[in-house]
């Protein structure tokens, strides 16, 4: 059996999805959902399914390396094999990322490497891409740099807000996100060197792209 706990800061939509997908099926069981604020509505969704609970509350004023170093504790004690960010909105220590490196994976909601940090979807309407969509990565030090393992893309059209361009992503990463964390569970994927390899094949730049 796989152990896996999920960070999530909001309503847990990806959450649901792996749920849905990986809980308690082919070996894989999630152990705890993890949160830094409290009444959001993933809880509820883990709750229903019975996945253990935790709310680890920070301020302002939390310091980042001590709210990372009791978050690793409350992590560790689960003993998980796969820690997964499924709307995490922290930016997390590079002792924390070090800790639970080759074994973290995270969903962003673009292209990577374009389009880094926040507004993603805003970004790629404001310059003009065609094509925007979602990507898979192992979590390192840089922010939204690790390797990618797998994308997603989805067309903009010219009538597009960012509203309907989330939507269209978002379906994407229902679907690639439990797949990826499937992979990972089966023994088919892993970070070695730096690199995201599935299957025994190094994986590109852009990782295993779906179309």
């Amino acid at each position: 059996m796989k152990n896996i706990v999920v960070l999530i800061s909001g309503n847990g939509s990806n959450l649901q999805a792996i749920i849905d997908r990986c809980h308690r099926q082919n070996g894989i069981n999630i152990v705890a959902v993890i949160t830094n604020k409290d009444k959001v509505y993933g809880l509820i969704r883990a709750k229903k399914v019975g996945i253990d609970t935790v709310v680890v509350p920070c301020t302002v004023t939390t310091n980042r390396s001590t709210y990372d170093a009791r978050l690793m504790t409350i992590i560790d004690s689960y003993q998980p094999d796969l820690v997964v960010l499924a709307g995490f909105m922290r930016i997390l220590t590079p002792q924390f990322v070090q800790h639970y490196y080759s074994k973290m994976l995270n969903i962003h909601p673009s292209l990577l490497p374009k389009h880094s940090g926040l507004n993603t979807h805003q970004r790629a309407i404001d310059a003009r891409d065609g094509v925007h969509g979602a990507s898979v990565h192992f979590v390192t030090k840089e922010l939204d740099s690790g390797p990618v393992i797998l994308q997603a893309c989805v067309p903009i059209f010219k009538e597009d807000d960012m509203y309907s361009v989330f939507n269209r992503v978002q379906e994407q990463e229902h679907c690639i996100y439990p797949l990826t964390v499937e992979w990972f569970c089966q023994g088919r994927l892993k970070m070695e060197e730096g690199k995201a390899i599935l299957d025994g094949q190094t994986l590109g730049t852009s990782g295993y792209n779906m179309g």
